[in-house]
């Protein structure tokens, strides 16, 4: 198979991450070939490009000029991911944005009106769409109707040009909204700046035409690392842990005896099973209240690998990819209208 030219723009830490991952790609015989790094900061390029053997550029005109690639990662500041991702969709190269997909709706509608006119291919870098703990969740979907979720990160001062909505809590506000799969109803936020000029921790109630209810919490001001989704649906429980990549369901109503793992697979399962067993003074309630308790198998994988490897199949196949420009955009769209609640909420308490 003809291998693909791919350029990484942006040599931050999201960036050099996707260089890593695409040099690892091609080492393990992807039919993928890492052909640039390129960043305003010409030593921060050379740098990391010198790691792959690769030229570094300091601008997209030059890498269009020498490189050539067919697809390209755009990993610059969020402000200048429609300014990058014109420049490269014109000149007929298939764009990976990270998330956020821009800065603004309108920026937004223009990389998709770009897309369309010039028949690119353009994925939205929703990373925990590509947790095999969140691939594994999908199949288990009926009727989700009350989510809780907690991002919970340690203070650094990578991503203080947005706000914690926007470098984090937009991961989990695409996965509620494709796991719902319905029209946002009503949004409530409270937010505030702790150690930044930004909101660095947020509180949001997104309600659903279908009647669900998602309560989000992101933080970049924790003292731990906290990235769990759970959620209700008829009949059922499930919790995600995105660092841990493990899923555990409750269901009511079905035989216990196959369900429960056996003493020794208990041993070293997560935390969150342990107190689940905690809760519900184990197997024995559980059989009692007609509780089946399972641990699903979930294949591990990086997930940065699985996205890139979706990215890269969507260029060869011309095909829609698995995070669409729409999707990102949907996704913004919820974002900038959970930070405008938090200016309301904030106007009318008087900060």
């Amino acid at each position: 198979m003809q291998r693909t030219k791919v350029a990484v723009i942006g040599a931050g830490s999201f960036g050099k991450n996707h260089a890593r991952a695409y040099s690892e790609l091609q080492n393990e015989g992807a039919a993928v070939e890492l052909v640039a790094v390129v960043d305003a900061d010409l030593a921060r390029a050379r740098e990391h490009a010198a790691k792959y053997s690769v030229p570094a550029y300091s601008s997209v005109e030059e890498l269009l000029k020498n490189a050539k690639p067919d697809a390209v990662s755009v990993a610059v500041p969020t402000i200048h991911h429609a300014a990058v991702a014109r420049q490269l969709m014109e000149a007929g190269v298939d764009v990976l944005i990270e998330k956020p997909i821009a800065a603004t709706l309108a920026q937004a509608d223009e990389i998709l009106s770009l897309a369309t006119q010039h028949n690119r291919v353009g994925m939205v870098g929703h990373l925990e769409r590509f947790n095999p703990a969140v691939r594994a969740t999908v199949p288990l979907l009926n009727h989700p109707m009350f989510f809780e979720v907690h991002r919970l990160s340690v203070f650094t001062p990578r991503a203080l040009d947005v706000d914690v909505v926007l470098d984090l809590m937009i991961h989990d506000i695409d996965i509620v909204l494709s796991f719902a799969n319905s029209p946002v109803k009503e949004i409530r936020a409270v937010g505030l700046p702790i150690l930044s000029s930004k909101v660095d921790i947020c509180n949001v109630r997104l309600e659903f035409d279908s009647g669900c209810v998602a309560n989000l919490t992101a933080s970049r001001v924790s003292t731990e690392r906290v990235r769990k989704l759970r959620f209700f649906q008829p009949k059922q429980y499930i919790s995600v842990d995105y660092g841990r990549q493990d899923l555990l369901v409750f269901t009511v109503g079905k035989p216990i005896s196959s369900q429960l793992p056996s003493q020794a697979a208990t041993e070293n399962v997560s935390a969150e099973l342990a107190a689940a067993r905690q809760l519900f003074s184990g197997a024995a309630v559980l059989a009692q209240a007609g509780i089946s308790m399972t641990k699903p198998t979930v294949a591990q994988e990086e997930p940065l690998k699985a996205e890139l490897k979706a990215f890269l199949n969507s260029v060869r196949e011309r095909s829609q990819p698995e995070v669409t420009l729409l999707e990102g955009r949907r996704a913004l769209e919820i974002a900038l209208a959970i930070l405008a609640q938090v200016q309301q909420h904030a106007q009318r308490i008087g900060m």
